[in-house]
């Protein structure tokens, strides 16, 4: 028995050095398209001092001591963007021991947490949507909510929220199908709207030619009745998904 509690200790001993508080928080990554034809992400506007300075996030917060992952990002983004009913898939986790000590992070941390050099892990949630659907509104502590073209997103997001956002986007283009596309285009579309949709997602232009060709094939993209309307140019034929709600 002294043999087994004198290991028990030695045990504990060598795993003390690794115990210490570790936080948990959700950042979500939501991916809009609208009539504009660009992708944009979904920000949140925040001060990060006492003097109003502000910077832009991804929506995100600490998860509940008693909450699962999956609604802990459901109610973070809805407090904070008033947004719900989406479709959220975990992408990955950022652990980085050093992710929120940048000085503006550790200003904002200081007004929020009561220990706000305690790590924080935080796991990635994306969402795709059709932009037309949701009007963000901010609450809780950010300041205001918006869609920010990801060509114009800032080099300088709160902790490392950029990584988070361009891992997001890869791991999108890795999971890219018809499916994920329907989230993001309206429920009838034209086929320079697609092309452009799948460029955007994957960052390289398609031959226009063999894109259509592809798109031919496809049973599950119909070509309707209708075509474009109110548009300069000759007007495009609409098409949708199968299976699509119109």
């Amino acid at each position: 028995d002294f043999c087994l509690s004198r290991g028990l200790g030695d045990v504990y001993k060598r795993q003390a050095k690794y115990m210490s508080p570790i936080n948990l928080s959700i950042d979500c990554v939501v991916l809009g398209f609208d009539e504009d034809q660009k992708l944009k992400v979904l920000l949140i506007k925040k001060f990060i001092n006492e003097k109003n300075d502000y910077q832009h996030a991804l929506p995100g917060d600490l998860v509940g001591l008693n909450e699962d992952l999956l609604t802990g990002a459901q109610r973070i983004l809805n407090s904070l963007t008033s947004i719900d009913n989406l479709f959220l898939d975990q992408f990955s986790v950022f652990g980085d021991p050093e992710r929120t000590n940048d000085k503006k992070d550790q200003s904002w941390l200081k007004m929020y947490r009561k220990e706000p050099k305690e790590r924080v892990v935080t796991v990635g949630y994306i969402a795709l949507v059709k932009m037309e659907d949701y009007i963000p509104h901010a609450s809780s502590f950010a300041i205001d909510a918006e869609w920010v073209e990801l060509n114009k997103v800032s080099s300088e997001l709160a902790f490392d929220h950029n990584l988070i956002l361009n891992n997001g986007i890869e791991y999108l283009r890795n999971q890219l199908d018809h499916e994920l596309v329907t989230n993001l285009l309206p429920s009838k579309f034209t086929l320079s709207q697609l092309q452009n949709l799948y460029e955007i997602l994957l960052d390289q232009k398609l031959d226009k030619r063999n894109f259509r060709k592809n798109v031919s094939k496809d049973i599950l993209i119909i070509k309707t009745d209708e075509k474009q309307q109110g548009v300069a140019h000759k007007p495009a034929h609409l098409y949708t998904y199968k299976n699509s709600e119109n």
